[in-house]
């Protein structure tokens, strides 16, 4: 099973989330960590940000 890989403005499109709340969030452990695809080159795994917001949903019901 492929993987979708969502990159930075489709993480902050999907969550609400600001760049520097995400990495703020993933240096707590708050966030899911993304997958290095290069130097300089991250993404997030499509499955891992449903999740996280799943989780986030049920917190707050």
């Amino acid at each position: 099973m492929a993987h979708v890989l969502l990159r930075r403005p489709d993480v902050e499109a999907r969550t609400g989330l600001s760049r520097s709340t995400i990495y703020d969030w993933m240096k707590r452990g708050d966030f899911p960590q993304p997958v290095k695809l290069g130097t300089r080159l991250v993404a997030w795994r499509e499955g891992d940000i449903a999740e996280w917001m799943r989780a986030r949903e049920k917190r707050a019901a």
